[in-house]
């Protein structure tokens, strides 16, 4: 696979020279192949939300590089814009950014900066929609109309409109009943098997990066603790305890169960392994059916 994201030695620091100096982000280098699904996670504070508003220049790095297929993203400040028109940021509570009069203008908003017009726009903006599971009834509704979820979807189907390159979402099921999250996810999850684009996702609920995540950025006080395969960073559980973090329930149940004897293997990551995990067991201990 192909690099399409590359930090080298990335840094940033608020209130440089000021007595309110603090470094966020120190030192970060890593690689995110074309197609990765990368899920982020780390204490509150740790570094994560700054980090990815550099992805795509919202903020400009006080030290080291964001490389965008090999360019760096700063290259070119003038252009800034163009970066973030192919790594499409989602932030928390994206809903709040919602402003035109109907759901369909405001998810044209961003291809139309791009330059789309005509057809192209109208299927832009269509399957953005589809993606995101709006309904074809709501594109010309106010989106103040819409159900927090409806928002929700509203504002990330904007960014998806635009078909960037990398998918960078800070939080996207914060503040949603468990159902939501579960749909929001689901989507999510199937926009980028469909489309095969980078997605990051930053998450507080390990249950969720879990099931998703291919590989794990884990960020401990603005440093880059962890890099590794989901199923290797949750097997190292002591340290992120040490980080004020947790491995999954789940395989928190399943690790319980392998140091007291029992046959099940290591790196369970959902109810469904753990499910397909057990019952074989179980049968074999006479405990089902």
């Amino acid at each position: 696979m192909s690099c399409v994201l590359e930090l080298k030695n990335l840094g940033f620091v608020y209130g440089a020279g000021t007595p309110f100096e603090k470094r966020a982000v120190d030192d970060v280098s890593l690689q995110i192949n074309q197609g990765e699904f990368i899920g982020v996670i780390g204490h509150t504070g740790s570094g994560k939300s700054t980090l990815m508003q550099m992805l795509n220049g919202l903020i400009r790095p006080t030290d080291g590089q964001v490389l965008l297929d090999g360019k760096d993203i700063w290259e070119q400040p003038k252009k800034i814009r163009s970066v973030r028109f192919r790594v499409g940021m989602v932030f928390q509570y994206p809903e709040y950014q919602l402003f035109e009069e109907t759901v369909r203008k405001d998810i044209a908003f961003g291809p139309q900066n791009m330059g789309l017009e005509g057809e192209t726009l109208d299927k832009a903006v269509i399957d953005a929609a589809a993606f995101t599971g709006l309904k074809p009834e709501l594109l010309d509704k106010s989106p103040f109309d819409l159900s927090g979820g409806e928002k929700r979807r509203a504002a990330i189907a904007g960014v998806i409109a635009m078909n960037p390159e990398v998918l960078v979402l800070d939080e996207p099921t914060a503040g949603l009943d468990p159902m939501g999250r579960e749909v929001l996810l689901s989507q999510i999850v199937n926009y980028h098997k469909q489309r095969h684009n980078t997605v990051v996702l930053v998450s507080h609920t390990m249950e969720d990066i879990a099931r998703v995540a291919d590989k794990i950025i884990v960020m401990n006080k603005g440093r880059l603790a962890m890099y590794e395969p989901t199923k290797e960073v949750f097997r190292r559980g002591d340290e992120l305890a040490q980080y004020g973090l947790r491995v999954p329930q789940i395989t928190k149940i399943m690790q319980d169960l392998l140091r007291k004897g029992f046959d099940v293997p290591e790196g369970v990551l959902t109810v469904d392994e753990a499910f397909s995990a057990l019952v074989p067991l179980l049968k074999k201990e006479g405990q089902l059916w």
